[in-house]
Formats: C-alpha cells, sequence, structure tokens
C-alpha cells in the first residue's frame, strides 16, 4: 500500500486504519505543518518518506521500492485560503502533483488500482443548492477548487491514454470532513478549538454557508470501499465517486459552531468577521447515491454526532490521553456502527 499525504490531517487518520487491517503502508508526505499533529500523536508505524509530491525523481524512487499493490493519493494542497495566497503552488501540487505520481505509477509492476483524492469543490457551483452528481460538469471559481478540478481533468486523461485495460484508476470527492487531530489553518473546528484556548469567540467569514459536514471516518470507510472493489470488481466499479453525509447533515457554518461549542458549555461561540474576504460558494451540497448503489456505502454518523465524537476526542487530548488508543477505538466504534438511511 502506496499512501501520499500521511502526515496530514486525513492522511494521518488513513495510515491509521490501514495499520489496524494489517496493511503493510508507505507514506509519501511533507512532514506535518502543524504542532500538535495527529501523525505525531498516533506515531508513524509505516515505511516514511519526506519529501516533496512535485519531486519527480523521489516520487518514482518511493513508489518503485513499495512494490505497492494499492495507491491511494491524498497529499495535497488543500485550504482554499492558502491557494488565493500562493496560487502556483496550490497548482503545482495538487495538478503537477497528481500527474507526477501517475506517471510513476505506469512502472509499478504489481500495481492493482489507484484511487486518487480531490474534493467536493471540483464541480462548477452556481449557487443552485442542489446536491452535485457525479456526471455534473467540473469548475471551480477559486485556485483550490479549480485545481482539483484540473486533478480530475488529468486522472482521467491518465487513465485513458495510459491505462486503458490496466489497473483501475478512480477519483473520490467528499464533503467538509471534520474530526479530532485537526490543527490546520482556517479550518472551522480548529478554528473553535484555537479560538477556545484563547478564550475567545471564533470569527466566522460566511456563518451562512452551507456545507456537507461528515466526520473523517465516514470518506475513508468510501475511499477503502471503492479499493476493493477496483481490484475485485474492476469492470464494474465506478471511476468517480461522491461521499458525502445525509442531507441532515447538510448545515450551517453557524449551525455547525453552535452545535459544536454546546459540548464546551457554550464556548467559544462566534462573531461575523466585518473584514473583506475571498469568495465563497453560498451552498455545496453532494449526492451520494451513486456510492450508495455501487458500493452499498451508507453515512453511519449524523452531523450530531460527528461533532460528539470531534469534541470528545479533543476533550481528550486535553486531559492528556493516549491519542492513538482513543482514536484506535473510535474507529473500531465506527465500523460498528449501522448504516443511516436517508
Amino acid at each position: 500500500m502506496f499512501l501520499t499525504g500521511h502526515t496530514g490531517f486525513k492522511g494521518a487518520w488513513m495510515s491509521l486504519w490501514l495499520r489496524q487491517m494489517g496493511a503493510h503502508v508507505t507514506g509519501y508526505s511533507l512532514a506535518p505543518h502543524t504542532d500538535p499533529s495527529l501523525h505525531d500523536l498516533v506515531g508513524d508505524k509505516s515505511r516514511s518518506h519526506i519529501a516533496d509530491i512535485r519531486d519527480e525523481e523521489k516520487v518514482r524512487d518511493a513508489l518503485l521500492s513499495s512494490d505497492a499493490q494499492v495507491v491511494i493519493h491524498m497529499a495535497a494542497q488543500a485550504l482554499v485560503r492558502e491557494s488565493y495566497r500562493d496560487p502556483l503552488a496550490t497548482y503545482a501540487t495538487n495538478v503537477l502533483g497528481t500527474g507526477i505520481l501517475l506517471q510513476a505509477c505506469r512502472a509499478l509492476e504489481h500495481l492493482q488500482c489507484v484511487v486518487v483524492v480531490t474534493s467536493d469543490k471540483v464541480y462548477e457551483n452556481h449557487d443552485a443548492g442542489h446536491p452535485f452528481v457525479e456526471s455534473d460538469r467540473l469548475g471551480g471559481h477559486d485556485p483550490y477548487s479549480n485545481s482539483k478540478a484540473c486533478a480530475e481533468l488529468l486522472t482521467g486523461s491518465f487513465r485513458d491514454s495510459f491505462f486503458e485495460g490496466g489497473p483501475p484508476i478512480a477519483s473520490v470527492r467528499a464533503g467538509n470532513v471534520i474530526g479530532g487531530g485537526d490543527w490546520s489553518q482556517d479550518r472551522l473546528i480548529p478554528d473553535c478549538i484555537r479560538a477556545l484556548k484563547a478564550n475567545e469567540s471564533v470569527t466566522l467569514r460566511f456563518p451562512d454557508a452551507i456545507r456537507p459536514w461528515q466526520h473523517v471516518l465516514e470518506p475513508l470507510s468510501g475511499y477503502l470501499a471503492l479499493a476493493q472493489a477496483l481490484v475485485q470488481t474492476p469492470g464494474g466499479a465506478p471511476r468517480a465517486v461522491n461521499f458525502g453525509p445525509n442531507p441532515s447533515s447538510f448545515c450551517t457554518v453557524r449551525e455547525v459552531v453552535d452545535a459544536f461549542s454546546a459540548r464546551f458549555s457554550g464556548r467559544p461561540g462566534w462573531q461575523r468577521d466585518a473584514g473583506v474576504n475571498p469568495k465563497e460558494a453560498a451552498a455545496l451540497t453532494l449526492s451520494s447515491a451513486l456510492a450508495q448503489s455501487s458500493l452499498q456505502w451508507h453515512p453511519r454518523l449524523g452531523v450530531g454526532e460527528s461533532l460528539a465524537w470531534t469534541a470528545e476526542w479533543y476533550q481528550s487530548h486535553a486531559a492528556g490521553e493516549d491519542m492513538l488508543k482513543f482514536s484506535e477505538a473510535q474507529i473500531v466504534q465506527y465500523q460498528s456502527l449501522p448504516a443511516l438511511r436517508a
């Protein structure tokens, strides 16, 4: 198993889950960009390469030495506001980095499938409010969203040009992910945790924006289900899949903060950012009908439970608990939950 982005928030959870499954993981990523980081808290038991996804030689050498059968590509510049600050680096990482990885995959002798992780923001969004399906037009107004749409197009091009009749390649698109262990800048839950520590209210740029909120383990379970399907039934597995929550978990930014704050005696609360901010979509929702019909994948947590699990993780961390054991227990508990039905 070759996993890029294994030191990031989602990547560290994926690496931990794969370890629990008994997989032999080779990780490739930059060093953790936050302190603390989930990667450091749960320990790195993978064969780890700390390097840039844009470095063609290092990517090729690491991938070939792994002799991986399954590749999951999660390495990315994943922040919208950072994409405004440094758009060219965002495109280089998200587009060129994906191309470098797929080019290297062409030389893998025992490759069985590749899963490329993009974003729910890949769609051309005119704020019509309908849940996006996989066949909707790709687009993206900001550099991050557009770079991920470009990565989708690049993935399709490599699949058609170099992998036709060979190992299947698919892309996955998930909603706004929350969960314990995220300290990234300009993300809602980490902003709340920092506001709590500073005893301040969190500042919201677009409090009424609607997003498909889901716990981090939800899309990861979908990525694993798709990888399994690509290996076992490559002819019938889809090549682009949304993994989003039930419609009841589509809610506004302020509603999430209010519900999260209730777990901390009403803190941090929020205030509206009076400054000028880059444009963001007013509404963004996903349809997971394809994942449900083709992979029998269903979410298992509503937004309330997702926020409860997230709050409990940060509260346990603040209390000095063993976060490796706590995180492993959340994965086990998640796997025991029944599927939610819309």
